[in-house]
């Protein structure tokens, strides 16, 4: 038979007894809990005494209130019939995964929403059950953390990478981006970045070659997205996309390039940013 806690006893247990003598009081005190009058059996010199001429009070019912006064020569002795048992806690290995039902988790109350992240959940780490707080394990949303846009037209070299400077911040939810230099720095994490840019000639036919880039680091580069147009048609739109990790010190730039045959390039901007070149970074959940 397999038993929760520690195995009862296989033998009964002997009859317990209290023995007092040399009082000169109206009670006695018990040496072991009991619940009401019923559990004593009290002899007085030798004559069992009705339940009716004692009570019992006190903590746990172990002080016994006689119907008289003893005096040094009485004898009182008190039979116990029944006691109160004390709680015995399991040893520590002795309930196994064998002695505990199904009823553990599905007689549980149904939570019914989602947890608090201080509420608990048992997990095993290497085989030892442990708590954990569900903030620790709970998962999340990808974070747009940027989006900035070119309110009005930026000129470029030809024949040169050059870092666009956005001017309009839509969104800059963690204060990442530098509107004076065209660079951001985002915070530790992995993210995705998109670069939309209208890479326009001043004339007529006279756009080349166009391109678009993220500058990473104040160096690297990567992403690349080059167009030629070989002399036909005035403007290119461009977009590239990238995901990288970052540490929170690495910066990133946007770049476009152009070519013209003969005039100037810009990336477009529009009265409103939407319609002009722009820069977003979203944080992914990884």
């Amino acid at each position: 038979m397999t038993y929760v806690g520690q195995q009862p006893a296989t033998t009964f247990d002997s009859g317990i007894q209290d023995r007092f003598t040399g009082l000169t009081t109206n009670t006695v005190t018990l040496n072991h809990e009991i619940s009401a009058e019923e559990d004593i059996l009290v002899v007085w010199n030798n004559i069992v005494q009705d339940k009716n001429s004692y009570s019992v009070g006190g903590t746990g019912n172990k002080t016994v209130t006689l119907g008289g006064t003893l005096v040094s020569g009485d004898v009182v002795t008190v039979y116990y019939l029944n006691k109160v048992m004390q709680s015995v806690n399991p040893t520590a290995g002795s309930v196994t995964s064998t002695t505990i039902t199904d009823d553990i988790i599905s007689g549980q109350t149904a939570l019914g929403a989602t947890p608090a992240d201080t509420d608990e959940l048992l997990v095993s780490d290497a085989g030892v059950l442990k708590r954990v707080d569900y903030s620790h394990i709970k998962g999340g949303d990808n974070k747009p953390i940027l989006s900035v846009g070119l309110s009005s037209s930026q000129t470029m070299s030809d024949n040169t990478w050059t870092t666009i400077v956005f001017q309009t911040e839509i969104l800059d939810a963690d204060g990442i981006y530098n509107n004076s230099t065209g660079v951001a720095t985002p915070t530790a994490g992995t993210y995705l970045m998109i670069f939309c840019a209208n890479v326009s000639g001043s004339n007529s036919d006279t756009l080349e070659d166009a391109g678009v880039k993220f500058l990473i680091g104040g160096s690297v580069t990567t992403a690349e997205q080059t167009l030629n147009r070989n002399g036909s048609g005035q403007s290119a739109n461009l977009v590239t996309s990238y995901v990288m990790a970052f540490d929170g010190s690495t910066t990133v730039a946007c770049q476009a390039y152009n070519n013209v045959s003969s005039g100037t390039a810009s990336v477009y901007g529009g009265t409103s940013p939407r319609f002009g070149g722009t820069f977003q970074m979203v944080k992914l959940i990884t």
